[in-house]
């Protein structure tokens, strides 16, 4: 079952383990800032498409930011 906040938790160790404010992140996406907050305390989620932006910006799967497997790896890749 999807949890809103293992994405939203994924998220945000995400962009500070980047090095980006919410802004930042928020610019890359084309939303507020505010909903990049929302999403990282898991009271929404995102469309398909930010979905994709935000797994190739950090190089990660969908599966792990959905919290479907703990491995980050995108597809095809082995571990870091």
């Amino acid at each position: 079952m999807f949890d809103r906040n293992i994405f939203g938790t994924r998220l945000r160790e995400l962009r500070k383990a980047a090095g980006m404010k919410q802004h930042e992140l928020a610019k890359l996406l084309d939303i507020t800032p505010t909903q990049v907050g929302d999403m990282e305390r898991g009271n929404t989620t995102t469309s398909m498409a930010r979905l994709y932006q935000l797994c190739e910006h950090f190089n990660v799967s969908s599966d792990y930011l959905l919290g479907l497997t703990d491995d980050p790896s995108p597809k095809g890749q082995k571990n870091r």
